[in-house]
């Protein structure tokens, strides 16, 4: 109970910061929402999305879940991009991952954890495709960094291939996805090359994204 009350007492404190800088703050935000963003993150606790990026409640729409993935199957994140993209109606989509990222290590270790190994499985399909570029470097440290890297890429060519995105591109809908890391080491965010605003784009834009990475690492 001492843990939950000190929550409550946070969250008092923080209410009433917001609303001495900005008495009808909470008003404005109860009426209605009016987010640029939609940010598909990881559920690591240390990557709060607003947080990092310096924004305040109602400007950005977040979707979070163990090691950042976007799966054809997964109804939860699928109506997060339909209803931020349908009916927000954000300008941009980003797919932030995070190097130290529990999820992936698990996948490049083939650590048994429990019914998330269902869920990891796609991460293991972004470890196999890139087999080769990932046995390559000599730590598993740099191994890690590298397999969170490609796995935002393949994410962000997720979202792009999703019919939401498609079909807003093809009603010539502005929208721009995204692909982003974090470090947990310094809380800065790096952009990793893909910046799509257009189907066409795509394939293009995922090899220049690779190649940047490939390069970083001499291989």
């Amino acid at each position: 109970m001492k843990t939950l009350s000190r929550l409550f007492e946070n969250n008092r404190k923080w209410a009433s910061r917001i609303t001495e800088s900005d008495p009808s703050f909470f008003q404005s935000l109860a009426w209605q929402q009016h987010p640029e963003f939609l940010w598909i993150g990881c559920s690591d606790s240390r990557v709060p999305a607003n947080e990092i990026v310096g924004l305040l409640p109602g400007e950005m729409f977040v979707h979070r879940n163990v090691a950042n993935l976007v799966v054809s199957t997964d109804m939860n994140c699928l109506s997060a991009i339909q209803f931020a993209v349908d009916v927000l109606r954000v300008p941009h989509i980003i797919v932030c991952g995070h190097y130290g990222c529990g999820g992936v290590l698990a996948t490049l270790r083939e650590q048994r954890l429990g019914l998330v190994d269902n869920w990891l499985s796609h991460v293991q399909d972004v470890r196999a495709k890139y087999r080769v570029e990932i046995e390559a470097l000599p730590t598993e440290s740099e191994r890690h960094d590298r397999l969170c890297e490609l796995n935002v890429i393949e994410q962000v060519a997720n979202v792009c291939q999703t019919t939401i995105v498609r079909d807003a591109w093809a009603r010539g809908q502005s929208l721009v996805v995204h692909g982003w890391i974090y470090s947990l080491g310094d809380g800065l965010l790096r952009d990793l090359g893909m910046c799509i605003a257009d189907e066409r784009e795509l394939a293009a834009c995922h090899d220049s994204a690779l190649d940047g990475i490939l390069e970083q690492f001499q291989i």
